[in-house]
């Protein structure tokens, strides 16, 4: 039976020729370089599964020092029945076994190849054979920038763009207006707002963000998301009841009791979750059942490598658009555009 041989988490980064500069409403962000991890898991018949990764030193560490010693020499054949033992063993702390669900997409890439069948086979079958992309980037710029940027958008195939405001209350507007005007009605607008609590004291109140959510919503946005802390449910709850908009909201919880309650409230109208950094697969399978219970819909986030679009790809085609209708595509700049930055590594 073959087995594991090897698990090697690669941290890779990708430092910018020059600090990336970001101004926006409270203060500036200054990025200098993007990291990534690529996971390889090899077997002794010279088979190689891959996964993309949480790009940082402690993931790293865990990944060498916890779970690749426990999965040498494993069996692969069974991706679920390992993730029951790692679980009853080290994975009882939570953070660990965070980390695990990243290395068991690999796991589950390595058993599909093992038996010649697409990954999503092994998730469940696919129902259909698309799924909907939008393109994501737009970052604190001025709203002409993000208009612009929107049309490069659109140009490039795309039927959806996400922007991420933060100039002040009546600089968004004026974006998501400026945006609606260049592209028109065939594009859809996602407006990512979870810069608005993260000012201090510059951040918009709950009274600016029912305010600019009724004038956005003239411009026929797709939804708005998380233009609030994560952690106050009732404020979402609260906005959603005025049934101005979507809403989305999802990244930042970090358990299921947290999408539990963000789903029964109801508190949004989609909810967002990175499946290889918040749960992995199987927990995956449990979210998409009880969406489509509450007949709300998911959006994947993606904010990473393509092979992190690819992992979620093969998973959100196992679903009916009903229930899994977007994945998030990241967009970096490439020569001759004019997106966000370069982050080479994502390729």
């Amino acid at each position: 039976m073959p087995r594991i041989e090897r698990v090697e988490p690669h941290l890779l980064t990708f430092p910018f020729a020059e600090p990336l500069k970001l101004d926006y409403y409270g203060g500036q962000r200054v990025i200098y370089k993007r990291d990534a991890m690529l996971i390889r898991v090899s077997s002794d018949a010279g088979l190689v599964g891959y996964a993309p990764g949480q790009g940082s030193e402690s993931a790293r560490s865990l990944i060498l020092d916890v779970i690749a010693p426990w999965l040498e020499g494993k069996s692969f054949a069974d991706p679920d029945a390992l993730r029951v033992q790692f679980l009853a063993g080290p994975g009882q702390d939570s953070h660990v076994a965070k980390i695990y669900f990243t290395v068991e997409v690999a796991l589950y890439d390595l058993a599909a190849k093992a038996k010649g069948l697409p990954l999503s086979e092994l998730l469940g079958g696919r129902v259909r054979d698309r799924i909907r992309l939008y393109g994501s980037a737009g970052m604190y710029m001025q709203p002409e920038g993000y208009a612009e940027e929107a049309a490069e958008v659109a140009r490039l195939g795309f039927k959806a763009y996400k922007m991420r405001p933060g100039m002040g209350p009546e600089a968004d507007l004026e974006a998501v207006r400026l945006i609606r005007e260049r592209v028109g009605p065939g594009i859809d607008i996602m407006v990512d707002a979870h810069t608005w609590w993260r000012m201090g004291d510059r951040s918009y109140s709950p009274e600016t963000v029912e305010r600019l959510a009724r004038e956005m919503a003239e411009h026929d946005i797709c939804w708005l998301e998380e233009p609030m802390q994560p952690d106050r449910h009732e404020l979402y709850r609260a906005l959603r009841e005025e049934d101005i908009l979507p809403l989305a909201a999802g990244e930042h919880e970090l358990t299921e009791e947290g999408f539990e309650d963000l789903m029964r409230g109801p508190c949004v109208d989609f909810v967002q979750a990175d499946i290889v950094c918040q749960g992995g697969y199987a927990w995956g399978r449990r979210l998409f059942a009880e969406i489509e219970r509450s007949d709300l819909r998911f959006a994947f986030h993606s904010w990473g490598t393509y092979l992190e679009i690819l992992a979620a790809a093969q998973f959100g085609i196992c679903w009916p658009e009903h229930v899994v209708e977007w994945l998030e595509y990241p967009l970096y700049r490439k020569p001759g555009q004019k997106i966000m930055y370069e982050f080479p590594l994502a390729e």
